[in-house]
C-alpha cells in the first residue's frame, strides 16, 4: 500500500484513497467546502510523489510547478509526501478595517492586505480565520478605486466561519489564500450588449462589483439587476443602488421576494439575441434563474453563473 508522509508523521492508506480524506482521517483537518475543485481551500504542496489528479486544470500553471494541488481532486496513487497549506507562512495577512451589518443577517467585512492585491471583479478569496477556519468568498469591493477587500458574509445559519466573524475587531487579523475567477465577470467587448444581472441573497456581492465595474467602464446598453432576498429586510444594498440607478439610465433595479420572483422572471423577455446573462447565489436560485433565461430564448454560451455551495 502507498504511503503517505505530513512532516514527521508517515501513514499507509489504501491506493486509490482520496488525498482529502486520508489527511482528514488522520486528524490533519484540512478545510473544504465544495468539494469540486472550486472553493481552492484544500490546497496542499506535493514535496514528493506524485498524487492522481482529477482537474488538472483547476489550478494555474505557476501554482502546479510550485507543487500545489487540490487535495480534494487528488488521490494517493504512490508513496507521496505532501505540506498542507499554512495560513500564516503561505497566506497573506489581512487586517480586518470594517465590519458592520447591512441587514440583518448581512456582515460586512472589509479588509486591508499587507501588500496590494491585483484582482477583477467577480472574482473570490478564500479567507483564513485566526484559528484557522477556511472559506470562500466573493470580492465585493472594485478593483484600483478602493483601498480595501470587501465580502458579504450570509449569517442567517450558524456556521463555523461566520461565528468567528462576528467576534472579530479592528484588532483582528486575517490571511488570505488562494485568488480564484469563476465564470462571473465584465468583459470591455460587452458595452453595447445588454446585461442582465440576477442574484439570490449574497450573490449580490460579485454582482455589485461587476455593475459597477461596467459603469466605470461606460457600458452603454441597458442593465436589469434582480435580487432576490428572503424578505424586503433582506435587500441589504438597496438604497445604493437605487442611487445608482438613478445616476444612470440605463440601469434598472428589481428587488424581489419568493413570492414576487415567479412573476418577475416570467415578464424577462429578450429584446437582443446580443444579451449577457449573469447569475449568482445559491445552488437551486441559480438553477432556477438560468432555466428562465434559457427559456426566454438567451443561448446558453450566454449565460455565465456562479452557485454557492455550503459546506457540509
Amino acid at each position: 500500500m502507498p504511503e503517505l508522509r505530513v512532516g514527521q508523521r508517515q501513514w499507509a492508506v489504501a491506493p486509490g484513497s482520496n488525498l482529502l480524506d486520508a489527511l482528514n482521517d488522520a486528524g490533519l483537518t484540512v478545510p473544504y467546502s465544495c468539494r469540486a475543485g472550486s472553493c481552492h481551500a484544500c490546497l496542499v504542496r506535493c514535496l514528493q510523489g506524485r498524487p492522481g489528479d482529477a482537474r488538472p486544470d483547476a489550478l494555474a500553471a505557476d501554482k502546479r510547478q510550485q507543487g500545489w494541488r487540490l487535495a480534494c481532486q487528488c488521490s494517493v496513487d504512490e508513496d507521496l509526501q505532501v505540506a498542507v497549506f499554512d495560513p500564516l507562512a503561505d497566506g497573506l495577512p489581512a487586517q480586518v478595517v470594517g465590519l458592520d451589518w447591512l441587514s440583518p443577517t448581512v456582515l460586512r467585512l472589509r479588509l486591508a492586505p499587507q501588500r496590494p492585491l491585483r484582482y477583477q471583479a467577480g472574482q473570490h478569496l478564500v479567507l483564513w480565520s485566526p484559528s484557522g477556519v477556511a472559506r470562500p468568498y466573493s470580492l465585493a469591493s472594485l478593483p484600483g478605486e478602493e483601498g480595501f477587500l470587501e465580502f458579504h458574509l450570509d449569517c442567517r445559519q450558524p456556521g463555523a466561519f461566520c461565528d468567528q466573524a462576528r467576534q472579530l475587531s479592528s484588532a483582528s487579523t486575517l490571511h488570505l489564500g488562494e485568488l480564484r475567477g469563476g465564470a462571473l465577470h465584465y468583459d470591455p467587448d460587452w458595452q453595447e450588449r445588454p446585461l442582465w444581472l440576477l442574484a439570490a441573497g449574497t450573490g449580490l456581492a460579485p454582482l455589485w462589483g461587476i455593475l459597477r465595474e461596467a459603469l466605470r467602464q461606460a457600458h452603454h446598453g441597458p442593465i436589469r439587476l434582480l435580487h432576490l432576498a428572503h424578505d424586503a429586510q433582506e435587500h441589504y444594498l438597496a438604497q445604493p443602488l437605487t442611487e445608482l440607478a438613478s445616476r444612470h439610465r440605463q440601469l434598472q433595479v428589481e428587488l424581489l421576494t419568493p413570492a414576487e420572483l415567479p412573476q418577475a422572471l416570467a415578464a424577462l423577455h429578450l429584446q437582443s439575441r446580443q444579451t449577457v446573462a449573469l447569475a449568482c447565489g445559491s445552488a437551486a436560485s441559480v438553477e432556477q434563474f438560468s432555466r428562465r433565461m434559457f427559456l426566454a430564448g438567451l443561448p446558453r454560451n450566454q449565460i455565465f453563473a456562479d452557485a454557492f455551495i455550503a459546506h457540509a
